[in-house]
């Protein structure tokens, strides 16, 4: 989500086609037909993805833990720079001028810079709950801290310091003239003022990466070797209550499936953002970057361009292979638009049974007729819920049974 398409480099490029001569006009270029085609699968996959995510995270009060007060943070800052500023941007290499004006210069940068804030931060702070609720699940409440609202204050907290941060691209992004051959010229959108010179764009791009990447991942690394450390220590240390204790199983187990749930956001995010920052910093920082500018590096440019907004439509793709409640849900809520859509609301039959004693019926199975699938539902008292929370404390999006759970 950051910027790709910064003033310098688009100066050198244009400087280049007047002197040598070989401007390729946007309309011969592929990137003008693959750009497009690519955003526009970022802005449906995304837009569905993460509004489904919200929604269930909102809707489903199962889903209200801690972790997912995060993950929720996480969606509502891609569905920001996909409703801000994907529509915008798709078109930087589709025509050759920018037509939208300052105000949406302005807003589209500055989105993108919150849309990066909050997802580093974001990731950061669910890297050091998850690190705190296997290291030493019980401290938070031992100090009598409350996690939800704790947690609330962080992700408020968090959203605040990227919209400050945020704030030069807001106030300093400008629309420039760019002068071509023949007496031409377009219009850019750039976060970077002329006036304040190269220092101010080194500065910048050194700042982003420091603050947005390589702090953050060294901070992450750190989180996930003594989380690594300590379930190992853990399930080697207490060889006969791992054998004998279920209960101590399921926690361990729980703590490594949503380690990895986390950890999978991590790995997407960074090698999203490797090729931009990688681009970024050579082409500012080598001082023969404007001379060996080539068709590779103005592809690798690209590619770092597309993958820097392909992080925010995929982490609710990464959820649905990982975690089967999302999965779930997804396609409870997909099934429910189909079918209401097609046939109308799936029908609902409920069928009374008694339990093994002969007693009157204390359990119950529900059956949803959905696009010609039968789901049947067990729902009763005694052994569902029981089932049922047990899955949700274990499978769910981020489940916390570790923190909830009793010091054994």
């Amino acid at each position: 989500m950051a910027m790709v398409r910064n003033t310098s480099f688009l100066n050198v490029i244009q400087n280049d086609d007047e002197e040598d001569d070989d401007y390729v006009p946007y309309d011969q270029r592929p990137e003008t037909y693959i750009v497009p085609v690519v955003f526009l699968l970022i802005l449906v996959v995304g837009v569905i993805g993460n509004g489904i995510l919200v929604f269930t995270l909102l809707c489903d009060a199962n889903m209200r833990n801690v972790p997912n007060t995060y993950v929720l943070s996480l969606a509502l800052g891609d569905l920001l720079v996909i409703i801000t500023c994907v529509p915008f941007t798709s078109f930087l290499y589709t025509i050759e001028s920018w037509p939208w004006g300052l105000a949406v210069c302005k807003l589209s940068e500055c989105a993108k810079d919150i849309s990066i804030g909050v997802s580093v931060f974001t990731l950061t702070a669910l890297s050091a709950e998850r690190y705190c609720a296997i290291v030493n699940p019980i401290r938070r409440h031992v100090a009598g801290l409350s996690a939800k609202p704790l947690t609330i204050l962080i992700a408020c907290l968090i959203w605040i310091l990227a919209i400050i941060l945020a704030m030069p691209a807001a106030f300093f992004s400008h629309v420039p003239i760019i002068p071509l051959k023949h007496n031409e010229s377009i219009f850019i959108c750039s976060p970077f003022p002329d006036e304040f010179g190269e220092s101010y764009q080194k500065g910048v791009v050194m700042f982003k990466f420091l603050a947005y990447y390589a702090i953050p991942l060294l901070v992450i690394t750190g989180f996930y070797l003594g989380m690594a450390r300590h379930l190992e220590l853990s399930t080697r240390n207490m060889p006969g209550e791992l054998s004998t204790g279920c209960h101590r199983m399921e926690q361990i187990r729980a703590r490594k499936k949503v380690g990895k749930m986390v950890i999978s956001f991590v790995v997407i995010f960074f090698i999203c953002f490797l090729p931009y920052h990688v681009f970024m910093l050579w082409f500012h920082f080598c001082p023969s970057s404007k001379q060996d500018f080539d068709d590779m590096w103005h592809a690798f440019r690209i590619v770092g361009f597309c993958l820097s907004f392909v992080n925010s439509c995929v982490n609710p793709i990464a959820l649905y292979f990982v975690s089967g409640t999302f999965r779930k849900r997804f396609n409870r809520y997909l099934c429910w638009c189909v079918s209401r859509r097609s046939r109308g609301v799936c029908r609902t039959e409920t069928i009374e049974s008694s339990d093994r004693n002969g007693s009157r019926g204390v359990s119950f199975s529900r059956r949803r007729r959905c696009g010609g699938r039968d789901t049947l539902n067990e729902t009763s008292f005694g052994s569902t819920i029981r089932r049922d929370t047990q899955e949700l404390n274990t499978t769910a999006l981020y489940e916390l049974t570790d923190e909830t759970a009793r010091p054994t």
